[in-house]
């Protein structure tokens, strides 16, 4: 039986009251895609005999559903995911949540029953056969999480997510369509969770190579993780200011793409702010010395992204 929609978000919102609390409305996606996408990934190894993400013995959300009701349910979840992870280079990407905090999901018998039904919930969906021509489900939900998860804590989710009506005109406008080609690429400086590169590349029926920088770490994370739960496994996604430290260079200048898209975080205050007051000579406006080179790193960054 194919699952809809409608299930699925009703499911992730059970998962968030069970959370509810203990933490900030900011962090649910912390546990909440961690447990999606060791779910999708289990669901699909059983039926994709070629799919790129390993899924070892021990590391597997059946593994998790075996734990249900057990005292050190916590820490043995934590060393699931730690096999996921070593098995498919993913530390630092998927076991960024601790599911042994006291302090975030309580102690002893708290801490037992809260995830013994945080994983019921995601053991009754089947992901298997989920994915159909034009329907992605599961990115779906994980942007579904993405939009409302922020809101609820009072953040902006401008940091995460670019809606999918902004994405798909910007993809028109630089000229991404039915003609791209997948060996051409496509390159967002500021990628945040992925949403807009992965969209911009559903207007390639034919694929396009994505590559993306974000500094955030916890944001960078989640947008491996999107990668992935998109069928983007091979997306290259790298950590970093992209203005003070470019990860994308041929030697000493910066590497040009195909096309470029961005959605800045324009209230983001950060030593980059103290760069762009610079005049391509090398002094501030103020009047105080800056970096050699930075303003003609920075003239050229933006260069780039406008071409």
């Amino acid at each position: 039986m194919t699952l809809r929609k409608s299930d699925l978000y009703g499911s992730l919102w059970k998962s968030c009251d069970e959370l509810r609390g203990g933490m900030d409305a900011s962090q649910y996606k912390d546990y909440i895609l961690t447990l999606l996408f060791v779910k999708y990934v289990s669901d699909k190894a059983k039926t994709d005999p070629d799919s790129l993400i390993e899924v070892p013995d021990g590391g597997s959300f059946d593994d998790m559903i075996a734990l249900k009701g057990n005292k050190e349910i916590g820490d043995k979840i934590n060393k699931i995911i730690a096999r996921l992870a070593e098995a498919n280079d993913l530390q630092k990407v998927i076991d960024q949540a601790d599911f042994n905090d006291e302090e975030k999901l309580g102690r002893g018998k708290e801490m037992q029953d809260r995830l013994t039904k945080l994983v019921s919930i995601f053991a009754d969906l089947d992901f298997k056969g989920s994915r159909a021509e034009g329907d992605d489900l599961l990115g779906d939900a994980y942007e579904y999480l993405m939009r409302h998860f922020a809101t609820e804590s009072g953040k902006s989710k401008g940091q995460f997510y670019t809606p999918a009506e902004v994405s798909r005109i910007l993809a028109k406008v630089v000229g991404i369509g039915p003609t791209t080609k997948l060996d051409q690429t496509v390159y967002d400086p500021t990628c945040g969770s992925g949403s807009l590169l992965l969209k911009v590349a559903d207007e390639a029926p034919h694929g396009i190579t994505i590559y993306g920088q974000e500094k955030d770490n916890a944001t960078w994370a989640l947008s491996k993780m999107n990668m992935i739960l998109h069928g983007n496994e091979i997306a290259d996604i790298r950590k970093g200011d992209t203005i003070t430290s470019p990860q994308f260079l041929n030697g000493s200048q910066l590497r040009t793409f195909d096309f470029a898209v961005a959605n800045p975080p324009f209230l983001v205050m950060s030593p980059c702010c103290d760069i762009l007051c610079c005049n391509v000579g090398g002094h501030r406006k103020d009047g105080l010395a800056a970096l050699p080179g930075t303003a003609h790193d920075v003239e050229r960054e933006l260069q780039f992204v406008a071409a």
